[in-house]
């Protein structure tokens, strides 16, 4: 393939499943097969058991938005994210409207999936949702939602040099439209296993001009509800790949290069049982740290009902101001001013702004819990 008079070697997949070499389930790939849907098991059970899956799908959706778009470069913590939403600015700033445009995308592609006149997991839907995540935003002038007619690379300045080369354009069809057929098809080879495939084969695709990585990312929470793995969005691999970026990036290219297949489910599969078993354990903390507030709420003479009220929605509004407040509850100044501050006095919601007018009040214990991982990392 020539590019800008340049000869490049673009990689061209195979379709799934792999077949040239093909992929070999050994004895020690079971076991790791096995420990991941446990894992998941185990998530699934803990959804259930918590009183309110809304707040923890709540929680790990944001942390997911933030961690995918930290990876793409976007400087934009969770605190970032949840202080936009409590303030309700009508427009956020560069960063953190990257990370909204991710959590519209998300929603629209779950929306679909479970209304019964919305669109299947399919390329219309990743197309859909691309349109959305690109929105007025870095890359919104690259087509948002088509797939690309050009040439992209991965690395370096040029085709020439780059790290990476997917497919030329005119490859595009006949290879998106047998990695739609194989998120359909079926065959002998374990879920969670077709899903690390899927991934890997969309980010050696890479169908977009930008934002690829997110949607490839997206699209594995919406793999893992689609075939019935779980039954909320509750696993994100974004923390994972962010961590291990870099042997992240080495088994993806081992594949292309090596047909390694087996070292790139080995990861993906360490991933899915590693965040499952995190994801289980944060939401036992949240739960009982939750709990915990409850009762010492519950036990001072100040309490009151707007304060009660105030403190049950926390979990899905963690930071507030009093014009926050008085939308949640539905109420007047003086009762929802009254009620932060009774959190405020038992040191529940904590003051973050030092300002005498126009403050901002975090349930620091719940986030301090939930941001792990999502800061900013300032070495790269």
């Amino acid at each position: 393939m020539t590019v800008g008079g340049e000869k490049v070697d673009a990689f061209v997949p195979l379709d799934l499943p792999p077949g040239r070499p093909a992929l070999v389930i050994d004895a020690k790939l079971e076991r790791r097969i096995g420990q991941a849907e446990q894992a998941l098991v185990r998530l699934d059970l803990a959804g259930e058991m918590v009183p309110s899956l809304d707040w923890f799908i709540y929680a790990f959706v944001r942390k997911e938005a933030v961690i995918s778009s930290q990876i793409e470069g976007t400087q934009a913590s969770l605190v970032d994210l949840l202080a936009f939403e409590a303030e309700d600015q009508p427009q956020p700033n560069a960063d953190v409207e990257e990370v909204t445009n991710y959590l519209d995308a998300l929603a629209y592609a779950r929306g679909q999936l479970a209304s019964k006149r919305g669109l299947p997991l399919s390329l219309r839907l990743l197309n859909e949702a691309h349109k959305r995540l690109m929105r007025g935003v870095r890359g919104g002038s690259k087509q948002p939602g088509e797939i690309r007619r050009s040439q992209n690379w991965i690395g370096g300045s040029r085709p020439g040099n780059a790290v990476y080369v997917p497919p030329p354009s005119e490859k595009l069809p006949q290879l998106l439209s047998s990695f739609e057929k194989y998120i359909h098809a079926d065959d002998r080879l374990p879920k969670l296993v077709r899903a690390g495939l899927l991934h890997a084969q969309f980010e050696t695709i890479h169908p977009y001009l930008d934002g690829n990585g997110r949607i490839g990312r997206l699209m594995i929470a919406l793999l893992l509800e689609h075939c019935g793995l779980l039954k909320a969005p509750l696993l994100y691999l974004s923390l994972f790949f962010k961590r291990h970026r870099e042997e992240y990036y080495r088994r993806l290219n081992l594949v292309r290069l090596e047909g390694d297949w087996e070292g790139w489910i080995d990861f993906f599969l360490d991933g899915v049982g590693t965040i499952a078993d995190e994801a289980v354990a944060s939401a036992r903390e949240l739960f009982n740290l939750v709990s915990t507030d409850r009762t010492r709420l519950l036990g001072v003479e100040s309490a009151s009902v707007s304060a009660l009220r105030l403190f049950e929605r926390l979990p899905r509004h963690p930071i507030v101001t009093v014009a926050s407040a008085i939308k949640l509850l539905e109420t007047s100044k003086p009762t929802a001013t009254r009620a932060i501050e009774v959190l405020a006095e038992i040191r529940i919601l904590v003051e973050t702004t030092g300002k005498k007018r126009d403050r901002s009040f975090a349930y620091r214990a719940y986030m301090e819990r939930l941001r792990t991982g999502t800061e900013l990392d300032i070495s790269r």
